[in-house]
């Protein structure tokens, strides 16, 4: 592109087909998802054999359970201005690097305290990941299918999850939990130096951060094959900021309603998500299923939620995103108020499982990739980390909750139609608050 004009980044990847960098990068943020799912639900695996090795007892072990989700919540909150400062690659870099080297210390540990603590940290770069890498390729991918491939992006945390369950049952009989562990932090290591070499820095950030426009043509001349003159200079199509601090700014009057909508439904949705999907077994094996086909049943939560993702995600991307994520967690509490109505024993069960998480998680993630698009360039990383961070107190709750709930006596019917309410409120408060109050430098 030969002009001196001020060329719009913005403008430039919207105008563009996804160039095979932009897939590759795609498909680096897949992967960094990926071995963030692994890490965070690692440890579930490994509960029966630790409590069984220390002699220590489940509740005794809730303290290390409990510290990855805690350091999670408190990583995102912090890592959002850091990123708005530094960059996106620095900081997701660090992330990996921290997690995977947390996560391999881990097996070295040799009580609960230390384990705690470890996986305390561990979390703090988990929680750091996510929101990086959602920012960063959601600023290189084109608005017009920005839903779709971070919902693709997305998948990766159901992957990794579920295949860290595949290498802990190949490597537990022979080897020991902590060589699971060993190996869950090594992945993310070993992949570290083709991250740092493949994974850019966003265009979009370094041009509201003022870097030299030469780096800045190099960059978007590498990943979307551009060719730029000499002496080209670069813009970004957003109203300036006022406020100064991000946290300021997210909570200043432009923002302030955006800002807690989008807390607000994330927290109501992980409350909805983390109760169901870690109290299902239970629940399902006291309403007399054995607790194999229990286990089956709830895979299929996560297995609708995978497919949701991707059918929220495409709809966004055609039609109005809040209003899709509105309609999905409507369906989705529709579908928990027929599952507790129902019994275990009915051939619908499953399938009403299916759709719970068809429609909660789909929702949930298209949550994720709505969220980059209310923030200017200069706080996007903040919105969208202190959102997946105030969410994780709803994941949190909603797993503490289940056991308040079952000890209170409540039945399974009892239990699973309550979480109507929050899903209801989440669809409520996307539809009556984010609409119509999205800022105009919303991009």
């Amino acid at each position: 592109m030969n002009t001196a004009q001020s060329l719009d980044v913005r403008s430039h990847i919207n105008g563009r087909k996804m160039s095979g960098y932009q897939w590759l990068l795609l498909i680096l943020c897949f992967l960094i998802v990926a071995t963030d799912g692994m890490d965070v639900a690692i440890m579930g695996f490994l509960a029966p054999a630790i409590t069984k090795e220390w002699g220590i007892s489940r509740a005794a072990f809730g303290v290390v359970m409990s510290a990855a989700p805690i350091g999670l919540a408190v990583g995102a909150l912090l890592v959002g201005p850091l990123s708005d400062r530094y960059g996106r690659k620095k900081l997701l870099m660090t992330a990996v690097a921290w997690f995977g080297a947390c996560s391999l210390a881990c097996a070295f540990a040799h009580d609960v305290v230390t384990l705690s603590a470890l996986r305390f940290l561990t979390g703090l770069g988990l929680g750091a990941a996510m929101p990086n890498a959602t920012t960063l390729l959601s600023e290189y991918v084109p608005e017009r299918s920005r839903s779709t491939l971070l919902a693709i992006m997305f998948t990766g945390f159901n992957l990794g999850s579920g295949l860290v369950g595949f290498l802990a049952a190949a490597l537990l009989p022979d080897y020991g939990w902590r060589t699971v562990l060993m190996v869950g932090g090594a992945i993310p290591l070993l992949c570290l130096p083709f991250y740092l070499w493949l994974v850019p820095e966003s265009a979009r950030f370094m041009v509201v951060r003022h870097y030299p426009a030469e780096r800045i043509a190099r960059t978007l001349a590498r990943v979307c094959g551009s060719q730029f003159a000499a002496g080209q200079t670069f813009s970004v199509s957003e109203p300036p900021v006022k406020g100064g601090q991000p946290a300021k700014v997210l909570l200043s009057d432009a923002y302030r309603k955006t800002t807690l909508s989008l807390w607000g439904t994330y927290f109501m949705g992980l409350l909805v998500i983390y109760l169901l999907s870690g109290w299902l077994p239970t629940l399902i094996k006291d309403a007399g299923l054995p607790i194999e086909k229990a286990a089956s049943i709830t895979a299929l939560f996560q297995l609708g939620g995978t497919v949701g993702a991707l059918v929220v995600g495409f709809l966004m991307d055609r039609w109005s995103p809040s209003r899709a994520i509105a309609c999905a967690y409507i369906a989705g509490a529709v579908f928990i108020l027929l599952l507790a109505s129902g019994s275990v024993q009915s051939g619908m069960f499953a399938a009403y499982v299916l759709l719970a998480g068809f429609c909660m998680s789909g929702a949930q993630t298209g949550l994720n990739a709505f969220a980059p698009s209310c923030y200017p360039t200069v706080v996007r990383a903040t919105g969208v980390s202190w959102m997946l961070g105030v969410g994780r107190f709803g994941s949190i709750l909603g797993s503490f909750a289940g056991g308040v709930l079952l000890s209170m006596g409540w039945g399974f019917g009892a239990v699973i139609a309550i979480l109507a309410v929050p899903a209801t409120l989440a669809a409520l408060i996307i539809v009556f608050i984010q609409m119509g109050q999205r800022p105009a430098a919303a991009v």
